[in-house]
């Protein structure tokens, strides 16, 4: 199953995993895009004074964290064209990682910004900003370094999570290595060397994310208060 004709074979197919690499990284550049977008969003929607507001944080981080991203990728796909909206592969995996990511990241927003002392805010009134200036100015840049270490966290569960994409032949490094792998049945070179491939893509993420968090504490000094 390991040997030297099975990893031959598998160099001789090499575009066909870099056709994959290439689709996982671009979902999941934009998967992470959207899912910053969405959970810096609700994130300050769960903080801010209006209870219907928080109350719409409190519906999307429960429904989203707490039903299979499997499920909501397959709404997507199957259920949206039901409804009148057919969206293309990669649009549907991108939205199902995003949307989902998300959810954990309007909760770690959240809780980095209750991590600051209510008197920061306090402060921000008195001088004058609004309170979408305070949260911008002011209370978001210190609860960065609370954020970004779980935050860290959800960008590399991200990448994994792209794996999603094989299930509605999103062409992605899984997919690809399930077709390939079932035309040769040498599934064991083709799921090592897929783990390979996530790991060049995650290890990285992880490292540079522990660099810029050692950064940012030997910046800022000792704990938000």
């Amino acid at each position: 199953m390991f040997g030297l004709e099975s990893w031959q074979t598998l160099l001789v197919d090499w575009r066909i995993f870099a056709q994959g690499l290439a689709q996982t990284v671009l979902a999941s550049v934009l998967g992470l895009a959207l899912a910053l977008a969405l959970g810096v969003v609700m994130g300050v929607l769960g903080v801010v004074p209006v209870r219907p507001l928080r109350w719409l944080n409190r519906f999307y981080v429960e429904f989203f964290q707490n039903t299979p991203l499997l499920t909501q990728v397959f709404f997507y796909y199957y259920g949206l064209p039901r409804l009148g909206l057919r969206l293309p592969v990669l649009a549907v995996g991108v939205m199902g990682l995003g949307i989902y990511t998300g959810a954990y990241i309007a909760e770690i927003i959240r809780a980095g910004i209750l991590s600051v002392h209510r008197g920061q805010l306090e402060a921000a009134f008195s001088q004058g900003f609004r309170y979408e200036e305070a949260m911008r100015y002011i209370i978001l840049p210190q609860a960065f370094r609370v954020i970004m270490p779980p935050l860290t966290n959800q960008f590399v569960n991200l990448i994994k999570n792209s794996s999603i994409l094989s299930f509605i032949a999103g062409y992605d490094l899984m997919y690809h290595a399930d077709v390939w792998s079932s035309y040769n049945l040498l599934y064991g070179v083709a799921y090592v060397t897929i783990a390979a491939l996530y790991l060049c893509l995650t290890l990285p993420t992880a490292t540079l994310a522990r660099r810029l968090e050692r950064r940012m504490q030997a910046t800022w000094g000792g704990s938000v208060s």
